[in-house]
């Protein structure tokens, strides 16, 4: 490739070198290998990221939920203007976005989902064009720890590119702050059903008053929700200069409804047109197995992915009801969190009505929570074995990070196959 001898011999190097480590991985089933070859990439040459990223449109995503999710829309929004460099498997580290931009390095273009804590290094490697913010609450705090320093590394990395775009949720009291200084933000009305981690403002100390959709700090009279120029409803979209579409989307609850919007919002900043970007959101179904559907021995099975009290709430809210059986999974790995305590945060109550199964490493905490909350429940450990001891028919199964990807490995390795569509959920 004739861009490849522009390189560096040093990174030329460390290329070499990642696609031999993605090869033995391979070779020897320990998976795709794309994140030992970050790793062992970035080993070789620490300015690889960089040298990768030169001469790309770049779009940087984070937020405690829906990164994944939004960075495909926002993906698949932009397409139209070219090839996009976008993680398919939602690595979001150093070593998977060094792993992204070496293996899809004709992209011109590129969006790229960032854990929150690693945000400003890549900011600083990648030089964006647009920063989105959709959403900040407490995760995992014996890896991310407290929120309001995430918020403050987050107008950090805002304020060392003054001429970056940012698409920010005007309704998340933290992502306003950590935008409010910027010279050229979007706001989006993209919803924040959790408030409990912005109840005093970030900048003053003082309470958040909240009235309707708006919200004001009493310490601050100039910090105030921002009038949004991009919202949504149950059936449209809304933007500037009076635009507005019929929104239908692939993948449920009102949440993915703002991240569409924001995915939409972002990708029109970098010159996308409003109306193919948001019939190209509409697209977005299965992201990284989330909200995708199997069928396997009588069962049609529904997973769906949640990793903190915020997204735990906006998971159980996307619950079918009406399916045949509910099981929960929660593992305790490093990856998940190793405190759950979180748990008592979640609203487990809303399953007084309905029976489910407790299952993943952590069963028995999740079983004590259920137990607290009058939830009926049995105790299967094994989430792969509670989905068999279910009745044939349809399993909706919600589990955290761990649980969910193990699950989707074991569904693989049983024969699992893609369930025929059902129309939009």
């Amino acid at each position: 490739m004739p861009e490849a001898t522009r390189l560096p011999v040093r990174t030329r190097a460390a290329l070499a070198a990642a696609a031999s480590a993605r090869w033995a991985s391979r070779t020897a089933g320990r998976g795709k290998g794309s994140m030992i070859g970050g790793l062992i990439a970035e080993k070789i040459d620490p300015r690889i990221m960089s040298r990768l990223a030169a001469g790309r449109t770049t779009a940087l995503i984070t937020g405690t939920n829906g990164k994944s999710t939004t960075t495909r829309m926002t993906a698949a929004a932009l397409a139209e203007l070219g090839d996009v460099a976008t993680q398919a498997d939602g690595a979001n580290m150093d070593a998977g976005i060094i792993a992204t931009l070496s293996l899809q390095r004709d992209a011109r273009i590129a969006a790229l989902e960032v854990d929150e804590l690693h945000v400003a290094n890549v900011a600083a490697n990648t030089s964006p064009a647009v920063f989105t913010l959709l959403n900040l609450s407490r995760d995992q705090l014996d890896r991310v720890g407290e929120i309001n320093i995430i918020e403050q590394s987050l107008r950090g990395a805002v304020a060392a590119h003054a001429d970056a775009v940012v698409v920010a949720n005007c309704d998340d009291v933290l992502v306003t702050s950590a935008a409010f200084d910027a010279p050229n933000v979007v706001w989006v009305a993209a919803g924040s059903s959790w408030v409990g981690d912005s109840v005093s403002c970030p900048r003053s100390g003082e309470p958040v008053v909240r009235s309707a959709d708006d919200w004001y700090s009493t310490g601050r009279e100039d910090f105030r929700r921002p009038t949004p120029q991009w919202w949504f409803d149950d059936d449209n979209i809304y933007g500037p200069d009076g635009f507005s579409a019929p929104m239908t989307l692939s993948v449920p609850g009102r949440a993915n409804r703002g991240n569409a919007t924001q995915a939409v919002a972002t990708a029109v900043a970098m010159g996308a047109d409003p109306a193919s970007a948001v019939k190209a959101v509409g697209t977005v179904g299965n992201v990284a197995g989330r909200y995708g559907t199997v069928e396997l021995g009588g069962h049609r099975i529904r997973t769906l992915l949640a990793k903190n009290p915020a997204g735990w709430q906006e998971a159980l809210s996307m619950i079918d009801e009406t399916a045949d059986s509910l099981v929960i999974a929660v593992n305790g790995q490093v990856p998940d969190g190793e405190d759950l305590s979180w748990l008592w945060d979640v609203r487990f109550e809303a399953f007084e009505q309905a029976k489910v199964i407790a299952a993943g490493e952590r069963a028995a905490d999740l079983s004590v929570r259920l137990l607290y909350a009058g939830a009926e429940h049995t105790v299967v450990d094994s989430t792969f074995d509670a989905i068999a001891s279910c009745p044939p028919g349809r399993v909706e199964v919600l589990a955290n990070y761990t649980a969910f990807r193990d699950l989707n490995v074991a569904l693989e390795r049983a024969g699992a196959t893609p369930a025929a569509m059902e129309g939009n959920a």
